[in-house]
């Protein structure tokens, strides 16, 4: 199995930007599909991007697209969120997550999830 730990999170100003780093120990990196998904207060957690093992077919979330980037580096270990533009309805715990299964952006089908880091985007 594979363990992720996030980083990157914290507060900003409505219209800037933060990148949240995931970094994975365990199994071998490179063949996890990797995601990242968001839960505000109150919400049931929510897809926002993802990105298959060799760092293609990338997917987002309508609400983030043209704004966040997701990308990965394999010999880092290391899938990153890159989020411009930030609003405030972005606040949220935004969770990173792996898994080896079929292609879903479904939250209950993807298998390990790191503890989460907080974004607080400020109007």
């Amino acid at each position: 199995q594979v363990q992720l730990v996030e980083s990157g999170g914290g507060l900003v100003q409505a219209g800037g930007s933060l990148r949240l780093s995931c970094e994975a120990s365990g199994r071998t990196f490179s063949v996890y599909r990797m995601g990242w998904f968001r839960q505000a207060p109150g919400k049931e957690r929510e897809f926002v991007a993802a990105i298959d093992s060799s760092g293609g077919n990338l997917r987002y979330a309508d609400s983030v697209k043209g704004r966040f980037t997701i990308s990965r580096d394999n010999a880092k270990n290391t899938v990153y969120l890159q989020m411009n533009s930030l609003k405030p309805e972005d606040t949220a715990t935004y969770y990173c997550a792996a898994d080896l299964g079929v292609y879903t952006t479904v939250p209950v089908y993807w298998n390990y999830w790191g503890q989460g880091t907080q974004i607080t985007v400020s109007s």
